[in-house]
C-alpha cells in the first residue's frame, strides 16, 4: 500500500520568460486553500491525503493544473469552489469530477 491514500500535486510553476503558467492563475493560493482544508478535515497524513507543490507539469495551455495520484487524474480549476468540489467528491468520496478533468 502507498504511504498516502491520495497524493495531490499542484503545478505552482512561474515561468521566467513571462509565458503562460499556473501561478498566473492563482495556483499557489488554491494549493494553500486545499492544504488548509484537508488539514481542517483531518484528512492529512500517512494513509490519508498529501497536498504538494510541483514544478511545471507541462500542461500550461490548459490553465492551472493539479493531478491526483494514484488515479492519475488531471484537473483544471478556476476558483476555491472547484478545489472544494475536487476535495469533496474525489478525495473524500472517490468520484472523478468529470467537468474539471483534462
Amino acid at each position: 500500500m502507498s504511504y498516502y491514500q491520495r497524493h495531490v500535486f499542484f503545478c505552482t510553476n512561474q515561468r521566467e520568460d513571462g509565458g503562460p503558467c499556473c501561478t498566473q492563475h492563482g495556483a499557489q493560493e488554491m494549493r494553500d486553500h486545499a492544504k488548509k482544508r484537508i488539514k481542517a478535515m483531518d484528512l492529512n497524513g500517512p494513509g490519508k491525503v498529501r497536498i504538494n507543490s510541483a514544478g511545471c507539469l507541462d500542461r500550461c495551455g490548459e490553465g492551472p493544473v493539479l493531478v491526483v495520484y494514484p488515479e492519475a487524474v488531471w484537473y483544471t480549476f478556476v476558483d476555491q469552489e472547484d478545489i472544494d468540489e475536487i476535495i469533496d467528491r474525489h478525495l473524500v468520496k472517490g468520484e472523478i469530477v468529470e467537468r474539471l478533468k483534462i
